[in-house]
């Protein structure tokens, strides 16, 4: 639920990490809903900056920051996925469900021509999260995000269950000199295209799902090799969907996957896991590289060159600010609307479908009378989602992955690593 009024105890809950989630939601809630209510603004800052992708990019340091520290304070893949999978699925069905019950109902389509692919296909590519790196659009706007995370998921216990989990450095900057040399030169959707002409998307993501299935319950098993198998499995999937299928180019997928591995290199520097020195190069070399890769590989349009540049600095500015702030205490507010952040993210789509296509408010005019109820009515939402889906399905998994036994007793592999 979201804390009381009053002041977060950093050392408790990171709490500066709290605010920076509630900062990036609201960001890209509000870019959004400038579309229905602040038409003249957004067309003002889309000439130098996106908001929207500015607060997906300040999401993705956070979790490169805190996910990989999670897995290893459980020393349990097990663990890990289970927290990940209560953390996110019961909204995310929630959610998803929300945003097709008007299709279902006969009232509307679906987003982006859904509605043609096959159910079979459009529930298993969601169910792995990786939609976007498979050719299905997605339900909601919002969800393209997911799949970047769930790649980095399946990279960082790649990168565990083999035991060099604390090179963040150097792969953070290795998927940054990729994203500037050859992020250009790969295609989108490579897969996909060259089976839809025979088979169909639907192999791909029938595939996609049996192979992250298989690698998700081999890395989860009681056994080391299977372990060892499926880690490196899933590791395989997310590197080539980013590199080879993905809906943007591969340049943007590795600088996103980059930052959010030089987010992980800056929290081992901060706790003595690496060289202080390692964790200061890859917070300058990571953006600066995403930076050069936006630059190079947008082939002279300086206006999507600036907006790029502009986000990646101001995203990379904001979450320095933050760190810089990290000891700190922070209002209960501001903690709580970061820990509200997730149904936030998920929930102001559909609060602007019902707006903009049910209550008629894309006018077209300036309304900021209807932006202030939007957020928050919003942030009413946001707040009811958390305290009774969120909240519950996180203390199931807790109590869940408190019974998966430990890597280090499960793995002499992992047991050895440093």
């Amino acid at each position: 639920m979201i804390p009381p009024l009053g002041v977060s105890t950093p050392t408790a809950r990171l709490g500066w990490l709290d605010v920076l989630r509630g900062w990036a939601a609201l960001a890209v809630a509000l870019h959004h809903a400038s579309y229905v209510y602040l038409p003249d603004v957004r067309i003002g800052l889309q000439g130098w900056f996106d908001p929207g992708t500015y607060g997906v990019l300040v999401f993705f340091l956070v979790s490169g920051y805190i996910v990989p520290a999670s897995l290893e304070r459980r020393e349990s893949v097990r663990g890990f996925w289970i927290g990940r999978f209560f953390r996110i699925y019961p909204l995310l069905a929630v959610s998803c469900l929300l945003a097709v019950l008007p299709f279902l109902l006969g009232v509307r389509g679906l987003r982006a021509g859904l509605e043609h692919y096959h159910p079979a296909t459009a529930i298993l590519a969601h169910a792995t999260m990786l939609q976007d790196l498979l050719a299905v659009p997605n339900a909601m706007n919002v969800l393209w995000t997911l799949s970047y995370e769930m790649a980095f998921y399946l990279l960082v216990v790649a990168l565990f269950v083999v035991g060099v989990h604390r090179r963040s450095a150097p792969v953070s900057v290795g998927l940054t000199a990729a994203a500037v040399m050859v992020g250009g030169l790969l295609p989108t959707w490579l897969l996909s295209g060259l089976l839809s002409r025979t088979a169909g998307v639907g192999v791909v993501v029938a595939a996609c799902f049996a192979a992250l299935a298989a690698a998700i319950a081999a890395a989860v098993s009681g056994r080391a090799p299977a372990r060892l198998a499926g880690g490196l499995l899933g590791g395989l999937v997310a590197a080539v969907l980013v590199l080879l299928n993905g809906r943007v180019g591969a340049w943007q997928g590795l600088a996103m996957m980059a930052l959010m591995f030089a987010g992980t290199a800056v929290y081992r520097a901060e706790h003595g896991q690496i060289p202080a020195w390692s964790g200061r190069a890859a917070a300058v070399l990571v953006p600066a590289g995403s930076l050069a890769a936006g630059v190079w590989n947008m082939h002279g349009d300086w206006h999507a060159q600036l907006v790029w540049a502009g986000t990646v600095l101001t995203a990379t500015a904001t979450f320095a600010a933050g760190w810089l702030l990290r000891h700190r205490r922070f209002p209960r507010w501001a903690t709580g609307l970061g820990t509200a952040s997730f149904s936030i993210y998920l929930l102001h789509p559909l609060l602007l479908m019902v707006a903009a296509q049910f209550l008629g408010r894309s006018s077209g005019r300036e309304d900021v009378p209807g932006l202030l109820v939007f957020v928050a009515v919003l942030l009413a939402a946001g707040w009811a989602s958390q305290r009774w889906i969120e909240a519950p399905a996180q203390r199931l998994g807790r109590r869940l992955a408190r019974r998966a036994p430990s890597s280090a007793a499960e793995s002499p592999v992992l047991a050895a690593s440093p």
